[in-house]
């Protein structure tokens, strides 16, 4: 239940992106999922996001830039060493110019290129591109 809460969370925002909507509700919510739109902020691929309601069920106002291709998370959390980030990335993104894998370490979460700079590994949770 908690894997398919952040898949079907990416999937709607996916979808309200290809409809052209301005922002997506995200209902139930997580705190993986704050985590992995952190770094889908800090990256540029969406505006700003609000939570609402933490304490309870909440939910997740994001507004979309209209950048979003395509966004998954993995229901199996594939274990990966920092040495083998880089053959991971290369398989599951299109091109070298844009996408990041979002891997959940002992530092927290973070994208493929922040995991490599600080030389640690861990389990993936999804990538965007």
């Amino acid at each position: 239940m908690g894997r398919r809460i952040l898949n079907d969370a990416l999937r709607t925002m996916v979808n309200a992106d290809r409809r052209g909507n301005a922002t997506a509700l995200l209902q139930p919510i997580s705190g993986v999922m704050v985590s992995f739109l952190n770094i889908m902020k800090h990256r540029g691929y969406i505006k700003n996001f609000e939570v609402i309601d933490p304490h309870r069920v909440g939910k997740i106002n994001v507004e979309l830039h209209g950048r979003i291709k395509d966004c998954k998370a993995l229901t199996y959390r594939q274990d990966l060493r920092a040495k083998e980030i880089e053959q991971y990335r290369v398989r599951m993104l299109p091109t070298r110019q844009w996408g990041y894998v979002v891997i959940t370490t002992p530092n927290g979460v973070l994208d493929h290129e922040e995991a490599i700079r600080q030389n640690v590994g861990g389990q993936v949770l999804g990538y965007f591109h």
